[in-house]
């Protein structure tokens, strides 16, 4: 075998011809080269030049995008290398509203730490773009445009991952920006409020939005009772933020810390989970014996239901219609537990403490309440908690272990590993197999779902009977698995959908860096938990039983329906907007087409085509007789662009090369 080698800072160094690009290359020797734009599960983009190194000849290059080959000379760190990052990241900081002292991302800015390890202490250079308005818009996360460094790492995360894209740039040159769809507030456009480009965002212009005052306000409240639950998956990834082990199990520290700051009672929302394994794992069962509405889609992420609301509107009817274990948790709590401690429950404040910034939508829905009040009050991130711990002044590496209270403070395996990427599925498991089966199931590792590949599939005999599932995480993958299901290409009982990559663990309220390595950890250390818990089923817990016994009756019973279920609408996708023909505002009665301008719609080349058919109207003479719209939504998206004539008559797949045939039989043939 022929070895190949290349030199890095006059070092020989092999390489096997399987490296993506000379960045990595340097970083396997231990040299680290700063950048902004490249991740390695997002496409090479090479726009912030961060990563230049020097070849032989003097000049610069992207090591992203560059390939390392047999004999290459390269030099990291030359003067001429670090005065050119010292000058990019000046004319960076120059666009980037400076209030670092009160910025979120403050003590956790890649631009911030950067500049302070380039030593760059000084912008030589003026501010070239106007303030623009901060978007507060939406419940989960807050776009501030002033401190968007263009680095595109968003745009790329919500198209290339999650497969939403309402982010992109608009203008060109010193006018080039990025924002939502038609630039449009972030709450009006088709997000899904998962929070990956927060995660990925290396400045503050895209940060979670803090809810942490309405928590403190709560907790100094003496008339208010304030109970936090605390997610499977935050267990596992708040000791990052303490510079502690990555999969560390540091629950019992984070209720030690929640009681200090007042909280009157701290639980766990793997509780919730074992409940919604139950009545979920019944619904399917439900469902198989009927024959209907399969395959059964989870619905325990939001950003998955929130996705499917505007997406999906043909799939809805398969969604379980339980709610998500947090909702679950709320509406317990206040509905049954609250009586019992007879504590009113205007009186109660629930607060929860998730890995997922789409929590903090799903707490605000009208659907998610019971008795008029809503399940769950607040919602916080990973993040915030331990912002508040530092904010507390508490030493979190100090802390005892603290017990969290009962009755709601038991839970199995099944319910903690709920946090990761097939954890659902394989809790649904090990409940459906028992009642399928009738016999008590001993081995309770279903090992064929457990990964963070972006799809599993497995198929279980059960008493006789192939039970297909898939588990799929990442809404860009979900995307491609619904297109095969529509077109039966493919064929299960059960999908389980997580928003983000990973599942929970990989949630957008998570500690960065968010990469695929610290999900491995943290997906290992709630398979850990499970492994050491006495009790793996949730239908062997014992408090699920009592809860059952005492209030809730029988699963999917009419009790547990009215608390514990909810129902799923079809989304109007982008709101607020509707462009017009201006040329034909005058005229008296006319012909309206309406073409979809939506985000699939016109990705898939509908605002060309709209452009088209003014100008054939323009062309024909008949602009006064026909009003042209875009519009959102027509729904059937997968089969966009699509096109409504007047009331009567809908087209789908009209592609701008198809648009003169449609003029011409569909709409000259009206006019005339």
């Amino acid at each position: 075998m022929t070895h190949q080698y290349m030199e890095v800072n006059n070092k020989k160094v092999e390489i096997t011809g399987n490296e993506k690009n000379i960045l990595e290359v340097v970083r396997n020797m231990g040299i680290e080269i700063p950048t902004f734009c490249y991740h390695s599960e997002l496409s090479v983009y090479g726009a912030c030049r961060m990563c230049m190194v020097e070849d032989e000849r003097g000049n610069l290059v992207a090591s992203c995008s560059l390939k390392p080959q047999a004999g290459m000379k390269i030099k990291t760190h030359t003067k001429k290398i670090m005065d050119t990052r010292r000058m990019i990241l000046e004319l960076l900081l120059a666009n980037h509203h400076q209030d670092c002292t009160t910025c979120e991302k403050s003590g956790n800015c890649k631009l911030q730490e950067l500049a302070v390890n380039m030593g760059v202490k000084k912008v030589r250079f003026k501010p070239r773009k106007p303030w623009q308005d901060i978007d507060t818009s939406s419940a989960s996360i807050v776009r501030d445009p002033n401190k968007c460094i263009l680095c595109g790492d968003c745009v790329r995360m919500c198209s290339e991952v999650q497969g939403v894209g309402v982010l992109g740039f608009i203008n060109r040159g010193p006018n080039i920006n990025v924002v939502p769809a038609f630039d449009k507030p972030i709450a009006d456009v088709d997000c899904v409020n998962c929070g990956q480009c927060v995660s990925i965002c290396p400045t503050g212009a895209l940060t979670i939005k803090d809810d942490t005052l309405k928590v403190w306000e709560a907790l100094s409240d003496p008339k208010k009772k304030v109970v936090v639950q605390i997610a499977p998956a935050v267990r596992v990834a708040i000791g990052e933020e303490f510079n502690h082990t990555e999969g560390s199990n540091y629950l019992y520290k984070s209720v030690a810390a929640l009681k200090m700051m007042g909280a009157d009672y701290v639980f766990d929302t793997s509780f919730s989970a074992d409940l919604t394994v139950v009545e979920e794992a019944t619904e399917f069962l439900n469902r198989v014996v009927k024959g209907e509405k399969l395959p059964q889609f989870t619905s325990c992420c939001p950003g998955w239901v929130t996705y499917a609301e505007k997406n999906c509107p043909d799939l809805l009817s398969n969604l379980s219609s339980c709610k998500s274990p947090q909702q679950m948790f709320g509406a317990v709590f206040k509905k049954f537990f609250a009586k019992k401690m007879n504590i009113p429950t205007e009186d109660m404040y629930v607060v929860s403490v998730m890995p997922c910034t789409a929590k903090k939508f799903e707490a605000e829905r009208p659907e998610m309440s019971t008795d008029s009040y809503q399940d769950v009050d607040a919602v916080i991130t990973t993040v915030e908690l331990a912002r508040m711990i530092r904010k507390m002044g508490i030493k979190f590496e100090e802390l005892e272990p603290a017990s969290l209270d009962m009755p709601f403070g038991f839970s199995s395996g099944a319910g903690v590993i709920f946090g990761t990427s097939g954890g659902v599925a394989e809790a649904a498991l090990r409940y459906a197999v028992e009642k399928l089966s009738g016999e008590t199931l001993n081995e309770v590792n279903f090992r064929e779902v457990r990964g963070l590949e972006g799809l599993k599939e497995a198929t279980f005999n059960i008493h006789g009977k192939d039970i297909k599932l898939a588990v799929v995480s990442g809404l860009a993958n979900t995307q491609q698995l619904i297109e095969k299901i529509r077109k039966k290409e493919v064929s299960y009982d059960f999908v389980e959908v997580m928003a983000c990559p990973g599942g929970c663990i990989g949630g957008g309220g998570q500690p960065v860096p968010n990469t695929s390595e610290t999900r491995v950890l943290r997906s290992k250390g709630l398979y850990d938990i499970d492994a050491k818990s006495t009790v793996k089923k949730a239908q062997n817990n014992p408090t699920i039983e009592k809860l059952y016994d005492e209030w809730l009756k029988t699963p999917n019973s009419d009790e547990a329906h009215y608390a514990l279920h909810t129902h799923y609408g079809h989304k109007k996708r982008i709101g607020g907007m509707e462009i017009k023909d201006e040329a034909k505002e005058n005229a008296n009665e006319k012909i309206v087409i309406s073409v979809c301008v939506g985000t699939n719609c016109y990705l898939k080349g509908s605002y060309d085509v709209l452009q088209e058919l003014i100008g054939l109207a323009r062309e024909h003479g008949i602009e006064d007789k026909v009003e042209f719209k875009g519009t959102f939504c027509l729904e059937n998206c997968s089969n966009g662009p699509s096109i409504k004539v007047s009331d009567d008559l809908h087209k789908y797949g009209v592609q701008k090369e198809e648009t003169q045939k449609f003029f011409n039989n569909v709409v000259l043939p009206r006019v005339k």
